[in-house]
């Protein structure tokens, strides 16, 4: 004890405070840089999301023989529903042109291509992003725009295909970082103002996670750009809301803990010493749960899923390190004012137990057994949603909140020209079997035509032109069809790829990282919860009670999707990011409230510690969750469906979590079962005093707090 004692007095010594607060200014100092450099260090090309093994993965590798692996083809059309003219071709024809010319235009500009209908002129820009990645893209789309600006009245004109969706999509994660930042910190400040009742106190909490947020940035960067880390911008978007979050999640326990030994010690360096000994051991297995849990994403298929599990994890150890160290140091250098003006004195009443949450336990004592059946029965019918959940994939046009050009100009391509022109499904070949696979790919359902193959070496390319418009699921059919059929060329070694390739293969790679995760971090939260409270049964049903919480979360959050923001779908890796996220995150408030009751059970008996526990957790884990659901929320403001869902979905699991699992169900649950609920451990043959038994005492502990 007294070697952990030492160790929390690090921060809060009346000389080390200072030596932290001066290590942690020179780490925000030599992170600034690296930190701002995170944007650049992303990757969002298609290689750095797919699953690395995928059939679509191993044709854009094989395809850089015959173009650029970062080469993006932009789709253009023009239309005039009377029919275009002899003036319409000639302007049109001098655009080419012009697009030839631009930079990281690298290969011929194919088109114009009239449509049969003579209504509409399709031209295809294949644009290079090289390094850029989707940066690149978004400004040259910028000077296509500007380029077929000059066109005849009547005239329209859509910018669609993989580059106008590449670019649309630039423009809807453009300054995220920045927007996340900010909308985050709002967040935290409104919530933290009103938890606090402080006008100075919020700062210290919000500084700690906006240094954190700097230093986690920092160290990915070093990942990203030294240890081939893969961060693109969804992994950048989510370390802002985790590290915001999470860090403000350990800040408002710590907080709660000091402003109770402010009450029981004069001296507020022992004050922070006794409040880090009781609390930090919680705080640092909530964060190391959430590591852990982060980490087992590195079991993904996905490249995407795979790079987020350390971008999280970084982000979460580094909030613990600033949580633990910082923020005590800037507590105790402020002293007792910081409250005002509801400073906690030396000797002051503690109004815990007669807290919301101290009487709300007390009604929950009545009828333990009642409560938890009815709030579990309430949770598994919110879990029945998530039957009408269908996660198999977003199309284009679904994957925005808006309708972008691009949106519209898929649409239009698919009125005059066949559904899938501009985005070829892709097959390479031996090429001495070349003409072979072509007839086996021209003689399938769903291809509309195939191009003579090109051939570099002992390899050949061959695209055709699909029916269907790529994101949809015929397209996905067309390409297990075709996949068959050129399999079946003997000595071929044919792969098949391309864009509905691509998104097939997405699917079938997060349905296969959903089986395989999600029992990962069940088990690993298990392991962590017996170890840590020294009990089978508690962990088996406080997971218990998290996987219902996440049933219920996706549940209600499917009905919202469909019914109420009219959402076409979602994406597959959906249930996955929802399910680490409740559970690594909502595994953190089962361990702020069990190692109170524990701690407390230990003295009083595990109903009483219960009750104990409740209340004095009951009101912190509450703004914990406020704090970690709003930001999260700030992700569901973005025009992405993707991002929206997971914000809308982790958000209202949190909120779940904090206000019914963690603190109705789960003490309701302890109030019934009892002292069996530390079974096997010693503590389970503690009984509970009787009603009118007069409780122990708690033992006074020697001074944690050192110089």
């Amino acid at each position: 004890m007294a070697g952990s004692g030492r160790l929390a007095a690090l921060p809060c010594g009346k000389v080390s405070k200072w030596i932290v607060l001066a290590l942690w200014i020179v780490a925000i100092a030599v992170s600034f840089g690296p930190a701002s450099k995170l944007t650049g260090a992303q990757e969002n090309d298609a290689v750095s999301w797919l699953p690395g093994n995928a059939e679509s993965t191993e044709v854009l590798k094989a395809s850089a023989q015959f173009s650029s692996p970062d080469e993006i083809p932009a789709v253009l059309v023009y239309v005039r529903d009377s029919g275009i003219t002899p003036a319409d071709q000639q302007a049109v024809e001098a655009q080419v042109a012009q697009f030839g010319q631009l930079q990281d235009v690298d290969r011929k500009v194919i088109g114009p291509i009239p449509s049969e209908d003579k209504k509409a002129l399709q031209v295809l820009v294949p644009i290079n992003a090289g390094s850029g990645g989707w940066e690149t893209i978004g400004e040259r789309a910028d000077d296509i725009r500007r380029i077929a600006a000059e066109r005849p009245d009547g005239l329209s004109f859509h910018l669609t295909g993989p580059g106008g969706f590449a670019a649309d999509s630039q423009e809807a994660f453009a300054g995220i970082d920045g927007k996340l930042l900010y909308s985050a910190a709002a967040v935290v400040i409104i919530i933290l103002l009103l938890t606090y009742r402080s006008p100075v106190l919020w700062l210290l909490p919000l500084i700690s996670a906006g240094v954190a947020l700097f230093a986690a940035q920092a160290v990915v960067y070093l990942l990203a750009t030294k240890a081939d880390l893969t961060v693109n911008a969804q992994s950048a978007g989510i370390l802002t809301v985790l590290v915001f979050g999470a860090g403000t999640d350990y800040a408002l326990l710590l907080v709660a803990r000091y402003r109770e030994e402010l009450r029981r010690h004069e001296d507020r360096h022992e004050a922070m010493a006794f409040a880090l000994h009781r609390s930090g051991p919680a705080i640092i297995a909530s964060g190391s749960t959430v590591v852990a849990g982060m980490l087992c994403l590195l079991l993904a298929s996905m490249n995407s899923t795979r790079g987020l599990g350390p971008v999280a994890a970084v982000g979460i150890v580094v909030a613990l390190l600033a949580m633990l160290t910082l923020l005590p140091a800037l507590l105790v250098i402020s002293g007792r004012w910081v409250f005002w003006p509801l400073r906690p004195t030396y000797g002051s009443d503690d109004h815990t137990e007669t807290s919301v949450w101290g009487r709300i336990g007390r009604r929950i004592a009545i009828r333990p057994r009642l409560t938890w059946v009815v709030t579990s029965l309430a949770l598994g019918a919110a879990s029945l949603g998530m039957l009408t959940l269908d996660a198999n994939g977003l199309t284009n046009e679904e994957s925005f909140t808006g309708t972008p050009d691009s949106v519209v100009g898929e649409k239009v391509v698919a009125e005059h020209f066949p559904a899938g022109a501009g985005n070829p499904l892709v097959v390479v070949s031996n090429a001495d079997k070349a003409a072979e696979v072509r007839t086996a790919m021209e003689s399938t359902a769903g291809i509309a035509s195939v191009a003579e193959p090109r051939t570099a070496g002992d390899l050949a390319y061959l695209e055709g032109t699909m029916t269907d418009a790529v994101d949809t699921q015929a397209a996905k059919d067309t390409v297990d069809r075709v996949r068959a059929a050129v399999h079946a060329v003997d000595g071929a070694d044919a792969l098949a790829g391309g864009g509905a390739a691509i998104l097939l293969d997405t699917q079938r790679a997060s349905n296969h990282d959903n089986k395989v995760i999600i029992p990962t971090v069940l088990g690993v939260v298990l392991l962590i919860l017996a170890l840590l409270l020294r009990s089978l049964l508690a962990p088996v049903l406080l997971v218990a009670t998290v996987v219902l919480s996440f049933g219920a979360a996706l549940g209600l959050s499917a009905l919202v999707f469909t019914h109420v923001l009219g959402f076409g779908g979602a994406d597959p890796s959906l249930p996955l990011f929802v399910f680490v996220f409740l559970v690594a995150l909502g595994i953190d408030y089962n361990i702020f409230l069990m190692t109170r009751v524990h701690e407390e059970s230990k003295v009083y008996g595990t109903r009483r510690g219960a009750l104990i526990g409740v209340a004095a957790t009951g009101g912190v884990i509450t703004s914990a969750g406020l704090v970690l659901a709003g930001t999260f929320a700030v992700l569901a403001t973005m025009p992405v469906v993707a991002f929206a869902e997971i914000g809308f979905a982790v958000a209202l699991g949190v909120l779940l979590d904090t206000i019914v699992v963690r603190s109705v169900l789960v003490t309701a649950l302890t109030l019934d079962i009892g002292r069996h609920m530390w079974w096997p451990s010693k503590l389970a043959q503690k009984r509970d005093p009787k009603p009118g038994e007069e409780l122990p005492e708690e033992e006074p502990e020697p001074s944690l707090a050192g110089g």
